[in-house]
């Protein structure tokens, strides 16, 4: 089991606790309602460059849920819910005639893919509402500024079957920053996608594909941990949490773009930094 730290300053020193001694009481497992609140946040951060686990630290947090091996089950589960989510979106790329796409999406997934097989060890020990909180704003300032130098620029790529392969294995090593906990796979690569020519919307479409194989690899690899710590009376929330994480993160993927279609990122880039100053202040 992975154990979330944060710092409480004593009078002397500052003592590193887990998140679960700050719930005072803690449930054994998700009733439906959590379920639902928990489907959401997942099928809405997921795709938005603003990171799913440290929405969703907080909101376990806030509900009063432990990260019992039940819990950490379901919130893989929901994770499969948003892969189904960009299935459904992008259902007409996934035929034969789109193999030179899903052969730059592959190339994409190599670097994360590879660095994470090799150190998910050190990476899961990096879960601590500090760095969670310190990538946050980190990243909301990265947004910001890339949007600031480029505020003029004419991209080249304005449609996601225009990548090539030489964009994709740059988005792709981008992404590897988003092994970082609170940092945002989605937030990683758009900014990776920016920077090597593709315009707003085409950067969050190419996201989106990517997180088909990144996620099923993380997933699927959480999923062999923890299949058999599913209960039985975990079915109706999981499926409630299932169907609501998918039904936002499909939702999610359209507003956003149709939001980039005549804004900016900077709305996000604000947000993580406020939200990661009130992280940090929670933690002190």
């Amino acid at each position: 089991m992975v154990v979330k730290t944060i710092g409480i300053a004593t009078a002397s020193r500052r003592v590193p606790v887990t998140m679960e001694a700050l719930i005072v009481q803690s449930q054994p497992s998700i009733d439906i309602v959590q379920a639902i609140i928990l489907g959401i946040i997942e099928g809405i951060t997921e795709f938005l460059p603003i990171s799913s686990t440290g929405h969703l630290i907080v909101a376990s947090q806030w509900l009063g849920l432990s990260q019992t091996e039940d819990n950490k089950a379901f919130e893989v589960i929901i994770q499969l819910a948003a892969i189904l989510a960009v299935t459904a979106t992008y259902r007409d790329k996934l035929t034969l005639a789109h193999t030179a796409l899903w052969q730059k999406v592959a190339l994409a997934f190599v670097p994360v893919g590879a660095i994470g097989f090799l150190f998910h060890k050190q990476i899961k020990a990096m879960f601590t509402i500090d760095i969670v909180a310190i990538m946050f704003i980190v990243g909301g300032v990265i947004f910001l500024l890339v949007e600031y130098l480029q505020r003029n620029k004419i991209y080249e790529t304005t449609d996601v079957e225009e990548v090539s392969y030489k964009q994709a294995l740059w988005i792709g090593i981008a992404q590897v920053a988003a092994l970082i906990p609170g940092t945002s796979r989605a937030g990683a690569s758009i900014i990776g996608a920016m920077l090597v020519g593709l315009d707003r919307k085409t950067s969050a479409e190419f996201s989106f594909l990517l997180a088909l194989p990144v996620m099923l690899a993380a997933s699927g690899f959480d999923l062999l941990k923890h299949y058999q710590d599913f209960s039985g009376e975990q079915t109706l929330p999981l499926l409630y949490g299932f169907l609501v994480a998918f039904l936002s993160a499909y939702a999610t993927m359209k507003l956003l773009l149709s939001f980039l279609q005549r804004f900016t990122f900077v709305a996000f880039g604000v947000y993580r930094i406020i939200f990661g100053a009130l992280l940090l202040w929670v933690a002190l």
